[in-house]
């Protein structure tokens, strides 16, 4: 071991002996302690240590000295350091604590700066909003100036033209006296007034709306044959000849054509045309099992079935005993199919089941389906005689076999079977017209055609369908009253001059306002059905019928639909009342006719007087409207308007009323009880038709105990409400039991406490001891009281008053309105837990909750999507929004839970059904949203519906185009018109492949596109596509005119058939040739020669054979055989015809003219142009003596004999008939019309033929531009070759006075 000599100094290096590398000494630190301590220490240790020396233990001291002075001067430096680290650190924090000074007092100013900013904004906004409110009224007030300056001005243009137009004829008379050598004296050369003279034009209108049934001037084919050649058209509108609303319809025309036919005849059959498939079942007592397993296991499908395209089902049947006669018959009226349940046996069948089968099956075989199931007897000879007898009539009657037979020898419940198939078939192929798809799909695609031919335009069919029902029902009331003063007044009015304010119809409640607006409706479809009339008739002030903008929102979809587009209605409630009146004067603009508008009951409508104020602006020229109001409710403002009170009626009225039912009844009231009820019958509130109507129905029902006694109840009430309230007692005592009592009762006040009614089958479903037999006779005796009434299905209270009744005699005794209000909220809950999620439980089921004021249902309710879906698609969009602020919530909150409740259920959709209906539910709230205006929140459901639709479909299918659309019109909202246009195109290109190039969804997407080009100002791009569009649109009207055309002509023939089956008789007479017009029409042409031949020999045998009848028969005969190309005969009868005309008509008549024009066309045709040309002189000359030479048909008249002369080559007396025509026509129909165009062109043909090659060039480039601009002219409705002269000529004169004259 080494001493302490031996360490070595830091730096040398070490050897290492253990054969190691060496290595380099380190300094390692050693901790040093205070010197004098350190030496004190060392004396005071132990003994020495062996191998140490004094020496060595002093050279570490010093060492440790030394290293102590070294770390106390680091320790010194250190530390200065640190304290001039603090100080600067203390300067540092100094300047810091001034800079946050300054920059608080910066804050506090840049505060203060941004308070005032937000002032300022505030105050800004506010100024923008009022200066918004300010010009919003500015152009409210702008616009309305501009439509009242444009209505005076129009008015004025037409009064000026109207004063030129008879200066004109005025001067041809004067001109014809003098030639005549009439002395005619001039004013300026007479010394007195009394010798002027006044000319007027004969064929003169004084009134402003001049004539308007069709008339017989309008041309088939005309453009056809004018671009063949320049021979020009005969403007022969149809050979035949017959008077009223068919006057002159061809079968090439089916526009006209059904639409006389829906203004004619709208008594269609109940089964056809209500919203319930009435099955009438016919039983006996070997077929009951095979009733009973039909209705409880099948009947359900069937009614599943109905219920999911909208419509009721209802199994109507009695059982042995049940229902009287009267009843029976009512039921099988109103069924839309029967079936017999026969087994053939040894026992003889009822009186009953006899009646009712030889009803269906053998009177009215073709009235409806039928089904006759026979269950095999095990021998032939055991049928009995009623049974085999009635067997052979079944047989006789089905000459067309269109009954269909089930034969069946197995078990009842196999047979309730083989009836349920053939139910459904029948159903879905003659009732619901489900053809070409089997089964639910056929379902499915039948709701998305719907969805693209509706456009984007959503509106309610039931609510449509309910306004159809409630006017035929109006029109076919027994009402015996005589309404001709007020048609007269009301007529009087219409034809004022424009302006003209509405026209208000006013009288007492019952007095008969609605039966009258229904009649003169009727009147003006028959004499003008040229004319748009629109009509709507309000109901109960709580029912749908009275929502404001469900109505405007109706009429201006009508409207619209005369114009084959309904693109471009907007949703929001607010705009649909404020855009109403543009529409009207846009809409007005393009027709050439009068446009009607009729609402009855205006006073009932949710706010009237606020949500109309558009009746009090001035209406357009040609448009005209008409209210009806209760006198007592009447607001103020309107009472200004021309007016038609209805008076009380007379004592003689009252007298015929009550004598009329009377006499259907067979009952004869004694002189003391006609005085009694003459003398009761004096004051305003007992002498209205209402309360005459229900007296007279009480009188002659069998529900009193004696005549006396029930006029004596009678004549204690002193009013309507009063006079029901005894109906209601009276009936309920005329019930055999209690229980029948307590089930009137139950009916009545679940009527009174629903929405818009309840259907029979809600009843039976709501009542489960209520029977249909029971409930048939309720309503039949109810009904026949005025009381009830079953409209679109459901059924409703008659009149207000009966509705009033019911709350005083049953609500104010008892029985209140919450808890029937409950049991329909069960019922229709318990619907929507089953997934039966119906049209009706979405009318209803809200509104219950909302009149409960249960919040928390209803938002459950409103968050059921298929709720949701079903207002929404059904235009009720005014009513979900208006549940929704019940609730509480605003449009994003509502946005959000929809979106929400779509994404839970999308978790449980698996089929590709579930995922088709889950994309239209995506789609439906996406539309919704956009609608609300949140586009930004639209997009996200759109797109999830066309993901979906690209992937459980086919990216090619149709419904893909849907959603294509859907997202196009939001970015044009965004004005991202590059996106839009590709979208667009897409959804063309599919619509194109997969319904090929004319469909109504290719014109969806033209029209769009259309639009589109239009704000990029692609004019020409955008007139292409529009012309296009107008062409698809024309072609599918025409095709669905067609189709809808046959159906109703064939059910018009059906009732007119009924008609003919009396004594001889003119009326008679006229009744089969209307129906040889029909079968016409229908190219039948056996039976339409049948039933004229039927009709001339009648009114030759009644009238006699030199009768003008007769000689209407003949001409139409003469038609008939032209169109079998039996010539020969066909002239021989023209020329009867044309003999008779000439001893019996004036020598000006336009009969007269219209048998010479078809008989000179005859001629024609057979190459006898020397024989035809004296008969088209003289057709010119009657009808320029008959309307002056002037008028339009003249002009027609001049252009067919300028095609005559032009055949027969002379053509210098050809060329000023032409020119005179083209003059009138201008003058007339203006320079743009196509009747000019014609004309034109046959001028520029025959001036080519005279050699005239410069100005033929210049008249046909005229004719073309004509030619080319007519699409255009009504923006998207070319006027039809087809209509009438009064249809073009209307615009500039609108045809309507009261004296209408059919021109032939």
């Amino acid at each position: 071991m080494g001493t302490a000599s031996s360490l070595v100094s830091p730096g040398d290096v070490i050897e290492d002996g253990y054969g190691g590398e060496g290595g380099e000494a380190c300094e390692i630190p050693v901790e040093v302690k205070p010197k004098a301590r350190l030496l004190r220490s060392s004396f005071r240790r132990g003994p020495r240590v062996i191998g140490a020396s004094f020496k060595s233990t002093g050279s570490v001291d010093l060492e440790y000295t030394a290293e102590y002075e070294r770390l106390r001067k680091d320790y010194e430096i250190f530390r200065v350091s640190k304290n001039n680290e603090i100080a600067s650190m203390q300067k540092k924090e100094a300047k810091l604590d001034e800079e946050n000074k300054r920059l608080r007092a910066e804050l506090q100013a840049l505060q203060k700066t941004y308070q005032k900013n937000l002032r300022e904004k505030e105050s800004a906004l506010e100024a923008k909003s009022q200066a918004m409110e300010r010009a919003s009224t500015f152009e409210r007030d702008r616009d309305k100036v501009k439509r009242q300056f444009k209505i005076f001005r129009e008015t004025k243009e037409k009064e000026i033209q109207d004063l030129l137009r008879a200066k004109r004829d005025l001067e041809a008379k004067l001109q014809q006296l003098q030639a005549q050598g009439v002395q005619v004296y001039d004013p300026d050369d007479s010394d007195s007034d009394e010798n002027q003279t006044t000319v007027t034009a004969v064929g003169m209108q004084c009134e402003y709306w001049g004539g308007g049934v069709l008339g017989s001037e309008p041309s088939v084919g005309s453009m056809m044959q004018l671009q063949q050649s320049y021979r020009g058209p005969e403007f022969a509108h149809s050979l035949m000849d017959v008077e009223g609303p068919f006057a002159n319809v061809s079968r090439d025309d089916w526009d006209a054509a059904v639409a006389s036919l829906l203004q004619v005849s709208p008594y269609i059959s109940k089964g056809l045309w209500s919203n319930t498939v009435r099955c009438y079942l016919i039983h006996t007592k070997d077929t009951r099992d095979e009733l009973t397993h039909f209705i409880q296991k099948y009947s359900p499908r069937l009614q599943g079935l109905c219920e999911r395209l909208g419509h009721f089902y209802l199994n109507v049947y009695f059982t042995e005993g049940s229902g009287s006669a009267a009843e029976r018959q009512q039921e099988m009226e109103r069924s839309s199919l029967c079936v017999f349940l026969l087994k053939p046996s040894i026992s003889s069948l009822s009186g009953t089941v006899v009646e009712d089968a030889v009803e269906a099956f053998v009177k009215n075989a073709d009235s409806r389906p039928l089904l006759l199931y026979l269950r095999k007897a095990d021998e032939i000879s055991s049928i009995s005689g009623t049974t085999r007898e009635l067997l052979e009539k079944i047989n006789n009657a089905d000459k067309n076999a269109k009954i269909k037979v089930v034969d069946h020898s197995g078990s009842a419940e196999e047979g309730a079977s083989l009836v349920f198939q053939q139910l459904e078939k029948i159903i879905k192929q003659e009732l619901l017209e489900l053809k070409s798809c089997p089964g639910e799909e056929r379902v499915e695609v039948l709701e998305e055609q719907v969805e693209v031919e509706g456009s984007d335009v959503l509106w309610d069919q039931h609510d449509e369908q309910e306004q159809m029902e409630t006017f035929q029902n109006i029109c076919s009331s027994t009402t015996h009253l005589n309404f001709d003063k007020y048609l007269t007044r009301l007529n009087d009015l219409v034809a004022a001059p424009p302006p003209t304010p509405p026209v208000l119809v006013s009288g007492g409640p019952g007095s008969g306002k609605s039966v009258l607006l229904a009649k003169w409706i009727q009147l003006q479809q028959r004499l003008s059905p040229n004319t748009i009339i629109l009509h709507h008739f309000v109901g109960r002030q709580s029912s749908t019928s009275a929502e404001p903008v469900l109505i405007i929102k109706r009429l201006t979809v009508k409207l619209l639909q005369h114009f084959w587009s309904i693109s471009g209605l907007t949703m929001d409630p607010c705009k649909v009342l404020e855009e109403f009146p543009r529409w009207l004067e846009r809409l007005s603009a393009r027709r050439h006719g009068n446009i009607i508008i009729i609402i009855d009951s205006v006073d009932q409508i949710q706010s009237a007087e606020r949500n109309m104020k558009w009746l009090i602006d001035p209406l357009p020229a040609n448009v005209r409207v008409l209210v009806s109001v209760n006198v007592e409710t009447c607001p103020q403002a309107w009472r200004l308007w021309p007016t038609v009170h209805l008076d009380p009626l007379t004592s003689k009225e009252m007298k015929s009323m009550i004598t009329k039912h009377c006499l259907i009844a067979e009952i004869k009231l004694s002189k003391e009880q006609e005085r009694k009820v003459e003398r009761h019958c004096r004051s305003a509130s007992t002498c209205n038709a209402l309360y005459i109507s229900v007296l007279a129905r009480l009188l002659t029902s069998e529900i009193g105990s004696s005549l006396e006694e029930t006029l004596v109840q009678c004549v204690m009430c002193h009013d309507t409400v009063g006079l029901f309230q005894l109906s209601l007692r009276m009936m309920m005592s005329s019930l055999s039991s209690d229980e029948e009592r307590h089930m009137a009762k139950q009916l009545l006040c679940l009527l009174y406490a629903s929405h818009n009614g309840v259907s029979e089958s809600e009843l039976l479903e709501l009542l489960p001891e209520l029977s249909f037999p029971t409930l048939s006779s309720l309503l039949f005796r109810m009904e026949y009281l005025l009381i009830l009434t079953l409209r679109c299905g459901i059924i409703h209270f008659t009149h207000l008053q009966a509705c009033e009744a019911v709350r005083l005699e049953l609500m104010e005794r008892g029985l209140t309105v919450t808890t029937y209000r409950e049991k329909l909220i069960h019922h229709f809950s318990k619907q929507l837990g089953q997934q039966r999620v119906t049209w009706r439980v979405a009318d209803e089921l809200p509104w219950l909750l909302q009149q409960q004021e249960d919040t928390t249902k209803l938002h459950l309710s409103l968050l059921n999507l298929f709720v949701f879906q079903n207002l929404y698609k059904r235009g009720h969009f005014s009513e979900l929004l208006n549940y929704w602020q019940f609730v509480g919530k605003d449009k994003v909150s509502m946005a959000t839970e929809y979106f929400e409740s779509l994404k839970c259920y999308e978790q449980s959709c698996e089929t590709e059904e579930s995922m088709r209906r889950l994309a239209n539910l995506y789609e439906t709230l996406g539309c919704f949203l956009k609608d609300l205006g949140l586009l930004t929140q639209a997009v996200a459901p759109l797109q999830r519906s066309l993901e979906i639709r690209e992937t459980a479909l086919d990216p090619d299918h149709p419904s893909v185009a849907q959603s294509l659309h859907q997202l196009a019109g939001i970015y044009v909202l965004w004005r991202k018109f590059g996106s839009a246009e590709q979208l667009y195109t897409q959804a063309l290109e599919i619509s194109e492949s997969a319904y090929g190039p004319e469909h109504a969804a290719i014109a969806r997407e033209l029209d769009c596109l259309a639009l589109l080009y239009q704000k990029k100002n692609k004019y020409e791009q955008a007139d292409k596509l529009r012309k296009r569009s107008v062409k698809i649109r024309q072609k599918m009207a025409h095709k669905k005119g067609h189709m809808h055309g046959f159906t109703l002509l064939h059910q018009r023939t059906l009732q007119l058939e009924e008609l003919t089956l009396g004594d001889d008789s003119a009326d008679c007479a006229k009744t089969l040739n209307e129906l040889g017009v029909l079968y016409y029409l229908q190219n039948n042409l056996d039976t339409a020669k049948m039933f004229l031949v039927r009709s001339l020999e009648m009114r030759q045998r009644v009238l006699g054979p030199e009768h003008p009848d007769c000689g209407q028969s003949m001409n139409n005969l003469a038609a008939l055989h032209c169109e079998c190309h039996e010539y020969e005969r066909a002239e021989e009868l023209y020329e009867r015809a044309l003999d008779i005309r000439k001893r019996a008509l004036a020598p000006d008549h336009p009969s007269l003219a219209y048998t010479l024009k078809h008989l000179a066309m005859l001629y024609k045709r057979r190459g006898k142009l020397e024989k035809a040309a004296p008969l088209y002189e003289l057709a010119l000359d009657i009808r320029e003596k008959s309307f002056g030479l002037n008028h339009p048909c003249v002009a027609t008249a001049l252009v067919n004999l300028a095609v005559l002369y032009c055949q027969l080559k002379k053509h210098n007396e050809a060329l000023p008939l032409y020119e005179q025509a083209l003059k009138v026509y201008e003058d007339s129909l203006g320079p743009s019309h196509p009747r000019v165009g014609e004309t034109l062109k046959n001028l520029a043909v025959l001036r080519y033929e005279k050699g005239d090659f410069e100005k033929a060039a210049e008249l046909y480039k005229r004719a073309m531009e004509i030619k080319d601009a007519e699409p255009s002219l009504v923006c998207g409705k070319a006027p039809s070759v087809h209509s009438s002269y009064v249809d073009t000529f209307s615009h500039r004169h609108p045809p309507f006075h009261q004296h209408t004259t059919t021109h032939k």
